[in-house]
This record gives C-alpha cells, structure tokens and sequence, in this order.
C-alpha cells in the first residue's frame, strides 16, 4: 500500500493517508480470487451436501412410514427400501452417456472452432489469454466428449449379454 504524508498546517504534524486507489485494487483482487475459489471449492462441496442431505430425508421418511406399518401390524414390502433412481435400464444408461459424449463434444469442436476464428482474425498481442483459454476449454470438452465415446462404445461391448438379457426380460414381462 503507498501512504501520502501530509503535514497539518494547524498543528504542523505528519499525518499519513492510505492511498484510496490501492485500497480499491485490493479488494478488486480479493475478489476476483474469492470467484474461483467460490465456484471450484464450495459450489462443488455445496452440492454433495445438499445431494446427502436429500438422500437421508428420503431415508428417514421410508424409515417412519417402516415403524408406522410395524406398529400397525401391517403387512412389510421387501423392496420399499430399494433406490428408485437405479430404475434405468443398462442401455438407457449407456444412451445417456452417449448423448452426454455427442453434446460436450460438438461443444468442444465449436469452441476449438471460436478459438480458430480468434487466432486468425484477431491480434494476438491484445488477445493472447483469450485465445488460449478458449483453446483450452474447447481441448477440455473435446477430451471429456472422446473418453464418454469410448465409455459407451467399451460399455456396449461389455455388457452386450446383460443388455440382451434385459431386453430379453423386459419384452417377457409385458
């Protein structure tokens, strides 16, 4: 921080002033790491929490209906305790990841596409972090839409015969 020294002309003492223009620049820089730190670190905590806190809820409310219907005599289902979001077949889970893989990767040629555009048409002296950070967020969405490729197509091959045999029981159902 610089300080301005002033004397008094009533008491003739040095007085020192902090320089309001700094004082600014560090809150302006505390703040711009308080950002990322807010969004790579808390949301991310913040949403497991909350994604816990909505399975224990769900938890507590099947286990008091359980001791209502034990206090009442009732008959118990086996299966009431069963996570209702497993409810997904193995191939609608596979098609999730391969939609997953088709978005972020045309998500990651277009902005690999942006970046282009940028480094041909614009100067790179006034451009240059910019370009490399949309480079490297297309490079990032690439990347991730290529591994969900491969994990659907590895998967498919995996579990071709579990897939079979879901469908098998499925169409047997009905």
């Amino acid at each position: 921080m610089r300080y301005s020294y002033v004397t008094a002309p009533e008491t003739g003492h040095v007085e020192h002033f902090i320089d309001t223009v700094m004082v600014y620049k560090l809150i302006a820089e505390f703040f711009q790491a308080l950002i990322p730190i807010s969004i790579c670190v808390v949301l991310p905590a913040l949403i497991v929490w909350l994604i816990g806190r909505v399975k224990q809820n769900e938890t507590n409310r099947k286990a008091e209906i359980m001791l209502k219907a034990l206090d009442n005599g009732a008959k118990i289902d086996s299966d009431f305790f069963k996570s209702q979001s497993n409810s997904k077949t193995i191939k609608e889970r596979l098609l999730g990841r391969m939609t997953g893989a088709c978005v972020t990767g045309l998500l990651g040629v277009a902005v690999l596409a942006v970046a282009i555009y940028m480094g041909c048409t614009l100067d790179w002296s006034k451009n240059d972090d910019a370009i490399i950070i949309t480079t490297m967020l297309g490079g990032i969405l690439l990347a991730v839409g290529v591994a969900l490729f491969i994990v659907y197509f590895s998967g498919k091959k995996m579990l071709a015969k579990e897939i079979a045999a879901e469908e098998k029981q499925l169409t047997e159902g009905k």
